[in-house]
């Protein structure tokens, strides 16, 4: 079966998917339960995959703006569509979605051309639920850990931009150009020792982005 083929397949196909979904589920009860405490209605949602969920002062960095963060560990783009209904269409009037995912799929050995195909997707499920709200896709992200599959970060940013550009309302967030040194290597002091996730250095780097062209653009 086709890449594209996966989300929608036959029921047989649609079952074993649904077993592997389940190494998700506690996180997602986890993104659920953020939802439904949240103490205030949330305006600005945060939804993907651990560097959105490890994004510990994403309240205090967006005060102002009604944050959710709805991140969950490990999740790919495959995995943001799959649960989508399930995390994110109940809330009811968000202003403004900001995403982070890909880069775990490309981790996961997929070719950039799949993992366009996901976005595509999860741009289907979006605009099903919410056609007119504003959209932000991060970029994947250049790290240390992943260096041997930097091509193809660049390659799925280039085919995800692209698309974005003929899309109203959805808007391209390029955070890898900042975390990219003169030497063509990710900035080091911006990760954590795993040389994966986000240290408090390189989710600044990220705040600062994502109120000069989102939030306050």
């Amino acid at each position: 079966m086709e890449s594209k083929d996966i989300l929608n397949g036959t029921s047989f196909e649609r079952n074993r998917i649904n077993l592997f979904m389940d190494w998700y589920e506690e996180d997602v009860r986890a993104a659920i339960a953020e939802r439904q405490t949240c103490p205030y209605e949330p305006k600005t949602i945060f939804y993907g995959s651990s560097s959105i969920k490890q994004w510990d002062k994403l309240y205090d960095d967006f005060d102002g703006f009604h944050p959710l963060n709805l991140g969950f560990g490990g999740s790919t783009l495959a995995a943001c569509v799959w649960f989508f209904d399930r995390i994110v269409s109940p809330i009811r009037h968000p202003r403004t979605l900001i995403l982070y995912a890909g880069d775990n799929d490309l981790g996961d050995g997929r070719h950039p051309e799949e993992v366009f195909i996901f976005f595509k997707e999860f741009m289907i499920k979006l605009r099903e639920r919410f056609p007119l709200i504003p959209f932000y896709y991060i970029s994947i992200k250049p790290s240390i850990s992943r260096m041997e599959i930097l091509d193809k970060i660049v390659y799925t940013n280039r085919l995800i931009e692209d698309d974005l550009n003929t899309r109203n309302n959805s808007y391209y967030i390029n955070i890898f150009k900042k975390m990219i040194g003169k030497d063509g290597r990710p900035i080091a002091a911006y990760f954590q020792e795993d040389g994966l996730h986000l240290n408090r250095d390189g989710y600044i780097v990220w705040r600062e982005i994502v109120l000069n062209e989102c939030l306050l653009a």
